[in-house]
């Protein structure tokens, strides 16, 4: 029976387990620059079968969060660069992974008078942390058909640039409530040129933007996550199926890496549909209710539900995860008090067990 501490290899990858540390924003970037912290963060959990960082806007625009970091200049490659020696220097492999937050953002955090843009101008409710305080979401700008182009040569850019960085590949952030979300979703998605409307039309921004990253640097590199029906930032998906079908149905002729489900809650049957659907690598990150994903989600690989499992603040909380999970050692505790910003404290500092 295969075992999440059995190696894998994905597309050509040769992980040593199948233990996958999920993407965390942590918002400890410098003018969207990641620091030497950065790097001693993920060469310190290095022990993951792969590593998929932090969510990594692709362009200016792309940014909805405050102190997070960017893959379109030189000098984030070359900041990026120091992070993914580090990770292979123990051995490890890593993922960046791409996200634009449509109309999850604010003016405050863009510069020269941008506003987020969205498929469509609708808001989402709610509110977002700044420099300068809570400040609630604004109505986006829709794009134009010219600036959804530009967006997947964005993407495009930003993943040559992490392939230059020294990453093993990238992963599209497809999920919860950011822009390849936003087209998927009926209830912000309102076009009805080629671009939504129908199913296909919904469906056609990932496809495109997956199917030009994956041209462009090889699909053996690269990785999509989806959350179907998920309600995050105000998403609304009461009936997911249809589309998500329809998308992995594109998707299982890319030769992709992997699909990457973030589930939600009463879907797993739909998890099992898209798993039996989807011929490459299937990472699941299943729902768990209030409790973080643990050891007892290890079981999900022996009954075949999912090829990796992806932890997210155990591993942000033990770097050392999969030998504390094949030994059954106690777990460090995550403290939500330094999830977000801030310095070592909370990032760098969890021990780990003895030699």
């Amino acid at each position: 029976m295969t075992s999440a501490f059995d190696p894998i290899t994905v597309a050509g990858t040769r992980l040593a387990n199948r233990m996958v540390m999920a993407p965390m924003t942590r918002s400890r970037a410098q003018g969207g620059l990641v620091t030497e912290l950065t790097a001693e963060y993920y060469a310190q959990r290095a022990s993951a079968g792969l590593i998929i960082t932090e969510g990594v806007q692709p362009s200016v625009i792309g940014q909805g969060y405050p102190f997070t970091p960017g893959l379109y200049s030189a000098e984030q490659v070359a900041a990026w660069r120091k992070v993914t020696d580090a990770v292979h220097a123990e051995g490890g492999r890593i993922f960046a992974q791409l996200l634009h937050t449509g109309r999850i953002g604010h003016p405050v955090l863009l510069p020269d008078g941008l506003v987020p843009v969205a498929p469509s101008p609708v808001a989402a409710r709610g509110q977002l942390f700044t420099p300068d305080g809570m400040k609630d979401f604004v109505t986006p700008r829709e794009l134009t058909a010219a600036e959804i182009e530009q967006t997947i040569a964005d993407h495009v850019s930003a993943a040559r640039n992490a392939v230059e960085a020294g990453f093993d590949g990238v992963e599209l952030h497809g999920a919860n409530g950011y822009l390849i979300h936003q087209f998927l979703a009926a209830g912000t998605n309102r076009r009805t040129d080629g671009w939504g409307g129908s199913t296909s039309g919904r469906i056609r921004l990932a496809v495109e933007v997956v199917s030009a990253v994956a041209s462009a640097i090889g699909g053996a590199r690269t990785g999509l996550r989806l959350s179907p029906g998920a309600m995050s930032n105000d998403i609304q998906e009461p009936d997911p199926g249809p589309v998500y079908q329809a998308l992995v149905q594109r998707l299982a002729t890319l030769d992709l890496a992997y699909l990457h489900i973030m589930e939600a809650a009463g879907h797993r049957e739909l998890t099992h549909t898209m798993r039996r659907r989807f011929p490459g690598a299937f990472i699941l990150n299943p729902h768990t209710g209030a409790r973080p994903t643990g050891p007892e989600e290890l079981e999900l690989i022996d009954d075949g539900t999912a090829d990796l499992i992806a932890f997210g603040q155990l591993f942000l909380a033990n770097p050392d995860l999969p030998r504390r999970l094949a030994t059954g050692s106690p777990l460090n505790t995550p403290d939500r008090a330094t999830f977000y910003g801030g310095d070592a404290a909370g990032y760098t500092d969890y021990p780990a067990l003895p030699s």
